[in-house]
């Protein structure tokens, strides 16, 4: 059965994409709207912070991404700590199935948006963006669809849902790494083993974890590698046994506290920076440009064609097994959940192509277009299911 702590967190996204999808769409109205030009050049404003020796200045929309995003980030990596220790993860048993099928949802939907994109006039350096799955938009599909589905299902696709993200992170620190500052670099990996040796000191105070996150970000920043890394990492020096006898572990205690912000404050902020693009400026070329398709493609068939592809084959050659009580349409309806790319997809296309509003607008728009597609694909397959079950005799 599922912990505790799994179930809080489906919960928490379940909540989380419905505030998730009034901000995108309130993103799309004000950047449709007379206020456009006001939207625009919020997000472009630039703003320092300086504190001691740091300063940086950055436009407000790359605060959210480079700054609010890595805490995102870190709570994604205190998931994956606890999943791979304590829950699902730790059950090798599960483990292969979601994996494998996580990353046949990477490999295929980057093929497909390649094929878009190799010719002439492409943007192959976008291929990563739609590989990833949005854990929260996904689960809330998953809630409204199929709240009478068998719990598995629902673990499935939480499970694969974090493994896509880990291997989003990877892609972004290897792919989108650029002007690598060694110095700087050095920096952050002495403030993460220092935040490593924390743990020794069982009463160490929460203060001391929150400062070392910071100076590892702050390097981080500075050495060109993205914060989304520096969040993954800090994540896995956290400790999973408690202070104290009889009481939560640190790293629950960090998610616990942390989660709903993130859920309810940090995505959707993100989500209202990043979603918003004026039609108007779109010319008819771009609607159906190589990037919108290959976006849009990698996610609509892409996703599906690659978990679902994966898992029928490691079931049908009797390497894992079905989840229990599952069937083979509702592996199908989560397959097409997956393929919700939304705020990864939009973190990595504004990674692949920065400064290009022409390409960005096309990430924005395939990214909204195929997750849309996706969720209403997946919802409608997996109602269809669930009627299906409830007009069944029971037993």
């Amino acid at each position: 059965m599922p912990k505790r702590i799994t179930l809080d967190f489906l919960k928490t996204e379940s909540a989380s994409g419905l505030i998730l999808a009034g901000a995108a769409l309130a993103a799309i109205a004000v950047a449709n709207s007379p206020g456009d030009g006001l939207y625009f050049r919020l997000l472009s404003a630039p703003f320092t912070i300086q504190l001691g020796g740091f300063s940086e200045t950055l436009s407000v929309g790359d605060w959210v991404k480079e700054g609010l995003m890595a805490i995102f980030f870190f709570v994604v990596g205190l998931e994956i700590k606890y999943e791979v220790l304590k829950g699902e993860l730790a059950n090798p048993r599960r483990l292969a199935l979601p994996i494998l099928a996580a990353l046949g949802g990477m490999a295929v939907p980057a093929l497909a948006y390649l094929a878009f994109n190799l010719g002439p006039g492409g943007q192959p350096l976008g291929w990563p963006t739609p590989m990833a799955t949005d854990i929260a938009f996904a689960m809330a599909a998953l809630a409204v669809s199929g709240p009478r589905l068998p719990a598995t299902l629902r673990v499935f696709l939480l499970t694969l849902a974090i493994v896509d993200d880990l291997g989003a992170v990877t892609v972004i620190g290897v792919v989108f790494t650029s002007h690598l500052r060694v110095v700087a670099l050095v920096g952050a990996l002495a403030a993460l083993a220092l935040m490593g040796l924390l743990p020794r000191w069982r009463g160490a105070p929460y203060l001391f974890y929150a400062v070392g996150f910071a100076l590892v970000w702050g390097f981080t920043l500075k050495s060109g590698v993205s914060t989304s890394v520096a969040g993954v990492a800090a994540a896995m020096t956290v400790p999973i046994g408690p202070r104290k006898p009889g009481r939560p572990g640190v790293l629950e205690d960090f998610m616990e506290s942390l989660h709903p912000y993130v859920a309810f404050l940090i995505l959707p902020l993100f989500a209202f920076c990043a979603a918003g693009f004026d039609f108007a400026a779109l010319r008819p070329g771009q609607v159906f440009g190589p990037v919108t398709l290959g976006v849009a493609a990698g996610l609509v068939l892409g996703k599906p064609l690659g978990v679902f592809g994966v898992t029928s084959l490691l079931i049908g050659l009797k390497v894992s097994r079905r989840p229990t009580g599952a069937k083979w349409i509702e592996l199908l309806g989560v397959s097409l959940l997956c393929g919700i790319g939304f705020t990864m997809s939009l973190f990595i296309g504004e990674l692949a192509f920065p400064g290009d509003g022409s390409a960005q607008a096309q990430v924005r728009l395939g990214v909204i277009a195929g997750s849309l597609l996706s969720a209403l694909a997946g919802v409608g397959v997996l109602a269809w299911s669930q009627n299906r079950r409830a007009a069944l005799p029971q037993p």
